[in-house]
């Protein structure tokens, strides 16, 4: 009997808003077998991973990963972001190809005109700002007011949870030199970094062109994770550290997960991108 196969175009996989956010993994070896993709830890226990509905796979320390399996991951759409010990590194992303870059274009239009990209970057702040007219603020008017809150926003956190907050602080190579709210701050930055490049990435957008911040490695990625911070990563922090005397990077991690599926972030991005840049 003759087999035949058939293969998944693109449009055949599930949407952004459909998938699961990401998927961690540290120590072991991501590589094809008849055609699905399949982790191998470093006790040798087998996982099939279901690519076609996860977002984004974070690669820790100790991890491979083959030819074949970044090309199946690929072709699904899921994106893969390396990461460092704990997460508390974003090192890069392998970025999977979309089918036009029609709306690339339309970001690199309005970031490279000055006056549009103050409309976007306005827009951006609203979200943290909603009511105030913002309308005579210059860029660095509105990063000025959004340090401001964001002092207050750490202050009231450590006020709120009763947890001691002596500022923001961490030291590359040396994530144990951080005290116990900066270290699970940075850890969980670095998993909204890598949720919201994969999102971006998706959506044919690039995490490189900016409108807030500026001469970073990944300016768009930054814009968007702060809009997103103050529940997902802030408040989560403090609550975590109120509540527990050691850090469980696992507990952390599901907590990051059931913040971002409680606020729909998978569903939320597309639609406000779009908003974003309509009709400026």
């Amino acid at each position: 009997m003759r087999k035949i196969f058939f293969r998944l175009s693109a449009d055949l996989y599930p949407h952004v808003k459909y998938r699961y956010p990401f998927l961690y993994l540290e120590h072991g070896r991501l590589e094809v077998d008849d055609s699905s993709v399949k982790w191998i830890s470093s006790k040798c226990e087998v996982v099939r991973l279901p690519i076609a509905v996860i977002n984004s796979i974070l690669l820790g320390p100790g991890t491979s990963v083959t030819h074949e399996a970044i090309k199946a991951i690929s072709q699904a759409r899921c994106s893969i972001c390396w990461v460092g010990e704990e997460s508390l590194k974003f090192y890069a992303y392998g970025m999977p190809p979309t089918s036009d870059t029609i709306n690339l274009y339309r970001q690199l239009e309005l970031a490279f005109d000055k006056d549009k990209r103050q409309e976007v970057a306005r827009r951006m702040f609203l979200k943290r700002f909603p009511g105030v007219d913002l309308s005579d603020k210059t860029l660095e008017m509105l990063m000025g007011m959004e340090g401001a809150r964001v002092r207050k926003m750490y202050k009231k956190m450590s006020e709120k949870y009763a947890v001691e907050w002596s500022g923001r602080s961490y030291i590359p190579g040396k994530p144990e030199s951080s005290d116990p709210v900066n270290k699970i701050l940075t850890f969980a930055n670095s998993i909204l970094y890598g949720v919201v490049t994969s999102i971006i990435i998706s959506c044919g957008y690039s995490p490189r062109i900016g409108f807030v911040h500026s001469r970073s490695p990944l300016p768009f990625v930054y814009d968007i994770a702060d809009l997103y911070k103050e529940f997902v990563t802030i408040d989560l922090s403090f609550s975590y550290v109120s509540r527990n005397n050691l850090f469980d990077r696992n507990a952390v991690i599901d907590e990051v997960i059931s913040r971002m599926i409680e606020i729909n972030i998978m569903e939320e991005l597309p639609q406000f991108f779009e908003n974003l840049f309509k009709d400026v």
